[in-house]
């Protein structure tokens, strides 16, 4: 097709349509990063799009997918390459790869190296979950960590590469992991009920086996009371990264960047204070109600203020543990760490020094949007229960 002539480029304009087709979650914070980063993170963001359309395809043998996934990262230098045969609603991004991998090779080098060393990666990882399930939470660690892990890592890589982050946040791989492993459970355990459907698994069989025969087994209703202690047993793992989130983002000097970190954060810990103790889960999906979704994108856009947010749902969750939960200790445990972090005041390794005026403003802005929260979260729980009822 002919493109009128501005700024964007052809195929870049394409890249940014493709962007917006397959995610509604990360267009909007991807195309407000700033300078050359965005068309670096939306290429990224992309590229894996692309390999996950692969790894999900169920029409694909076997024997076809895992040389792809392995030649994956490959591909992003071959101008010719692509699949025509994949039946997955994200299809687009496999027939135009052309377009894609072109774009790619645009980018500075320094960007093309983090995102095909990533492809890689993933790909191998990918290739070695296809023939086996996730059983111990070493191996669900392991697996969030090909998925997800590697996503915070490669995005973290590209933040320091732009220069709009020091070097550290590329170099720390642990605390970018842990971000994309708390994104990675609170979907894994949110999304119980689809995977089933879809005969997918992907709670970790160390943790279930403890509770019922099969994973399917949490379905049926005689089994609600042991399918939501594995559950609470499930978020109190995943609660575990939260320490590492606050610390990760507490680095963090560009607004932008920021925003792009925290706010899939803060939706997860609202996403798993909804899901704690819920046997919704089991019957229908958790999801959070648009207007908090809203609320919570607008106020995490600084470090206070994501703390008072991270501390107001793990408060909702220390109300909801029930004294005959097994985990009850372990949950009341990491619930413990997290306070103490964040607690206004506490000393995350922030590099931050505001002048003292901007910051009781902002304790004053945490404070505000806390209550507003609580309010909100407790119009939440009414709607909810309103809604059961």
């Amino acid at each position: 097709p002919l493109c009128p002539q501005d700024s964007l480029g052809c195929g870049l304009r394409t890249c940014y349509r493709y962007l917006n087709q397959t995610s509604r979650s990360f267009a909007a914070v991807i195309q407000a990063l700033d300078g050359e980063l965005r068309h670096a993170v939306c290429i990224f963001y992309l590229v894996l799009r692309a390999l996950d359309t692969v790894e999900d395809d169920m029409t694909i043998p076997v024997d076809v997918k895992v040389p792809m996934l392995h030649e994956f990262h490959s591909y992003l230098y071959q101008p010719e390459w692509k699949y025509m045969e994949s039946k997955e609603k994200d299809r687009q991004v496999l027939e135009d790869f052309p377009t894609i991998s072109m774009e790619f090779r645009k980018l500075s080098k320094v960007y093309q190296d983090v995102i095909s060393d990533i492809c890689q990666k993933m790909g191998f990882g990918m290739a070695e979950f296809l023939e086996k399930k996730v059983d111990s939470q070493h191996e669900w660690d392991k697996y969030c960590h090909y998925v997800a892990g590697l996503v915070g890592i490669g995005l973290s890589r590209l933040f320091s590469a732009s220069e709009l982050e020091d070097s550290i946040v590329g170099q720390d791989t642990e605390l970018a992991n842990s971000m994309g492993l708390f994104l990675q459970k609170t979907n894994i355990i949110r999304d119980y009920l689809e995977d089933q459907r879809e005969g997918r698994e992907f709670w970790p069989r160390e943790v279930w086996s403890r509770y019922a025969k099969k994973l399917s087994d949490f379905a049926k209703p005689e089994n609600i009371e042991v399918a939501v202690q594995c559950l609470n047993e499930l978020i109190t793992n995943a609660l575990h990264h939260v320490p590492d989130v606050l610390t990760y983002l507490s680095r963090l000097k560009n607004q932008s960047v920021f925003n792009f970190c925290a706010i899939p954060q803060v939706m997860a810990i609202a996403t798993l204070a909804a899901c704690y103790n819920n046997k919704q889960v089991f019957k229908g999906v958790v999801k959070i109600r648009k207007g908090q979704a809203v609320t919570l994108m607008m106020d995490a856009t600084n470090i206070q203020a994501v703390k008072a947010i991270m501390y107001q749902y793990v408060e909702e969750i220390y109300q909801k543990i029930p004294s005959t939960d097994p985990s009850s200790n372990k949950t009341q445990q990491v619930i413990a760490t997290i306070r103490a972090m964040s607690l206004p005041g506490s000393s995350v390794a922030s590099r931050h020094h505001y002048s003292p005026i901007y910051l009781s403003c902002a304790m004053l802005l945490a404070a505000l949007s806390w209550q507003y929260l609580s309010t909100l979260s407790k119009a939440t729980e009414e709607y909810v229960q309103a809604g059961e009822n």
